[in-house]
């Protein structure tokens, strides 16, 4: 992977924590937003692993199917 494309994947996931509003719920706390990122991961490495994957991409298709958060409609 170039430098180039490392970074829009950083921004792009950047986007995503955003757009679930983790800045917002979390006062911005990194720590509290890495712990979340280091529960789900913990998740996927145990036995339901393919449970919380169908969950979480059920709930992340409706996300992106709502209009993105800011978005004003004229």
């Amino acid at each position: 992977m170039t430098r180039r494309e490392r970074t829009r994947q950083l921004i792009e996931l950047g986007g995503l924590v955003a757009r679930a509003e983790l800045v917002e719920l979390t006062g911005d706390d990194r720590a509290v937003i890495l712990g979340l990122l280091v529960e789900a991961a913990a998740r996927l490495r145990g036995n339901d692993r393919e449970q919380a994957l169908t969950l979480w991409r059920q709930r992340g298709v409706r996300a992106f199917a709502q209009e993105p958060a800011g978005v004003d409609r004229d």
